[in-house]
């Protein structure tokens, strides 16, 4: 296990969210502190709360690209490349996930597994999902 899925670990101990972990790396990096952006961020988590939507690892990679992909000209707006990373990060996603069942659902993901499927399966899927974020982010010549 390298240090960056022990440092999402942690914050998954202390109870935050896949969506939210994967905002509080980029904050982190920044040097930075957002405690709102955090809780919006927690929306997201499984599934937007149900179980039945997207992972909050997907959406939550999604946001992090918005956050990390901005416009240089405009800082409120997001780079005109957004749309193709978001596009290749969802494949990846799909492609990635094909082996656990029915689609992107958290609850199709995590399944039956109970509890400590759930935690080793998620702190997997989040360090993944970060890591092709950052690839995607340095593919498309965005500073991470």
């Amino acid at each position: 296990m390298d240090d960056l899925l022990i440092h999402m670990m942690r914050w998954g101990q202390q109870g935050y969210s896949c969506s939210q972990i994967l905002l509080l790396m980029a904050l982190e990096e920044k040097g930075q502190n957002n405690p709102d952006l955090v809780r919006a961020m927690a929306g997201l988590a499984f599934g937007c709360g149900s179980g039945r939507a997207t992972c909050g690892s997907l959406t939550g990679g999604c946001c992090l690209l918005a956050f990390k992909a901005v416009d240089p000209d405009h800082s409120a707006r997001s780079s005109e490349q957004l749309p193709m990373m978001l596009q290749e990060l969802t494949e990846w996603f799909e492609t990635r996930i094909g082996s656990f069942g029915e689609g992107a659902a958290c609850s199709a993901i995590v399944g039956k597994g109970g509890p400590e499927m759930a935690r080793q399966t998620c702190a997997e899927l989040v360090g993944e999902t970060y890591a092709k974020v950052m690839a995607i982010l340095a593919e498309y010549g965005v500073e991470s």
